[in-house]
């Protein structure tokens, strides 16, 4: 069982890669805020008496379950909206979001930097996270998991509800199809 303690260390520590992942997803700082608080209240609520080691794959699924939810509830939503704005004048609408604004490096990597590698590094992840949110959903969701949270496949597999051959598939996917657009964009790792 998890101390309170440990529950709230192991939020702490999630909390920004759930909101990234969040975001990726939903592409709306405020519903990607609302997901992650959802999924960590519904942890705290529910899942408290679980091991800490439980915690990551236990959050990690619940997240993905309120990223699902949330589309589900857009789709209803956009039915109805779509629905009646067919009776009336359409508005123009504002769908200037960037993900890329709310990305912050640590502390630690930026004292050792000059001016040029902070810029590379920044242009590296702008096209990274442009790609990466291009990607199908299933592949960006494997890719994150593995590579962001540094889940092992066997969780991916049952955060995603899927086998861990899917997960291995999704994942070989989304880094050839990122390796071959940061390969047009002339970047190299």
């Amino acid at each position: 069982m998890a101390s309170a303690q440990e529950l709230s260390d192991f939020l702490s520590s999630v909390e920004q890669r759930a909101f990234k992942q969040a975001v990726y997803a939903v592409r709306d700082d405020d519903a990607a805020m609302d997901i992650v608080q959802d999924a960590m209240i519904k942890l705290a609520e529910k899942y408290a008496d679980r091991p800490a080691a439980e915690l990551p794959l236990v959050f990690t699924r619940i997240l993905q379950n309120r990223i699902h939810d949330w589309f589900r509830r857009q789709k209803v939503r956009n039915t109805w909206v779509t629905l009646f704005s067919s009776m009336g004048k359409k508005t123009d609408e504002n769908d200037d979001f960037d993900p890329l604004e709310s990305l912050s490096a640590p502390d630690e990597s930026e004292i050792h930097q000059d001016g040029a590698q902070k810029l590379e590094q920044s242009q590296l992840l702008q096209a990274l996270e442009s790609e990466i949110s291009k990607l199908p959903v299933r592949q960006r969701e494997a890719f994150l998991m593995r590579y962001w949270d540094e889940l092992s496949i066997t969780e991916t597999a049952k955060a995603m509800s899927c086998s861990e051959g899917s997960v291995k598939t999704h994942c070989s996917r989304a880094t050839q199809t990122l390796a071959k657009a940061l390969k047009l964009k002339g970047i190299t790792l």
